[in-house]
Order: structure tokens, then C-alpha cells, then sequence
């Protein structure tokens, strides 16, 4: 039987985490949360691949194929989450799950509240753990494809 795989799909400027302060995240670079991904994702018995984008086009195109090839999709597209009323779109009209991660961490008391109009299409949102955000959406479509 084939393995499950996931999409994980990030956003621009995500290097920069939380209140965009690199100094909050010592240990906490986008590769550093695609590498702990990708071991979760072996201890899990799935497959992940994790995509950085620039442009709100490049990650339209990208969601409108997922389908074809993913169980399901985690996202994390940044500041479009606030306003791109063409990715709600896309995602909406997905036929796997996708789970909403935000980075920003309250536990470290961080200032920015999220506010996102993709989440309503979404089946979950995560967001508040820091890098374990990622890890948390992970684990949830699995179980939830798993069902």
C-alpha cells in the first residue's frame, strides 16, 4: 500500500517568524520546521513535501494540483492569510482537507492576534505553539484521513 502524503505549503518571508523579531526563534528557521516535519512524518508512516512560495499565484497553482497527489494540505501563507480572498477560494474548492498554521507563539507573549479569512474554509486551524504548530496540523490530517 503507498504511503499517505501531506503538502505543506509556506509563505514568503517566513524566515522570519512570529513578530518578525529572528531573535524570538533562535531555533526556529523554516528549514529547522520542514526537517522536524519530515521525522514526525517517518514516525507517522506518511510522506510530507515542503514548499516555501513568493507569489499568491505560484500557491494557487499549486493547490488547485494537490488534490492528484495529497491526502491532505497544511498552510501557512503568511500575511495572505489576512486578505487573499483568491486563496480562500482555492482552497475551498479542494477536495482534501487543509489545516491553517500560524507560527506566532502566545506563550511568549507575543503581540500579533491572528485574524485570517482563509480559516472558514479550512478544516482546523493551528496556530500558537510556534514551530510545534506545524507539527500539531500534521498530526490532525493524519488522524482525520486516517478515520
Amino acid at each position: 500500500m503507498m504511503k499517505k502524503k501531506f503538502l505543506v505549503i509556506s509563505g514568503p518571508n517566513l524566515n522570519l517568524l512570529g513578530t518578525r523579531k529572528v531573535s524570538i526563534y533562535k531555533d526556529g528557521s523554516l528549514e529547522d520546521i520542514h526537517l522536524g516535519l519530515e521525522k514526525r512524518a517517518r514516525e507517522l508512516d506518511v510522506l510530507v513535501d515542503c514548499l516555501q512560495f513568493n507569489s499568491e499565484g505560484d500557491i494557487i497553482d499549486t493547490l488547485q494540483k494537490a488534490p492528484e497527489d495529497y491526502a491532505g494540505v497544511i498552510i501557512n501563507p503568511g500575511a495572505l492569510a489576512h486578505y487573499s480572498y483568491a486563496l480562500r477560494s482555492a482552497i475551498g474548492a479542494m477536495l482534501v482537507p487543509c489545516v491553517e498554521v500560524f507560527i506566532s507563539n502566545v506563550h511568549a507573549r507575543e503581540e500579533f492576534r491572528h485574524k485570517s479569512v482563509i480559516a472558514a474554509v479550512c478544516v482546523g486551524v493551528v496556530g500558537g505553539f510556534g514551530k510545534k504548530s506545524y507539527i500539531l496540523a500534521l498530526e490532525a490530517l493524519v488522524n482525520l484521513v486516517n478515520t
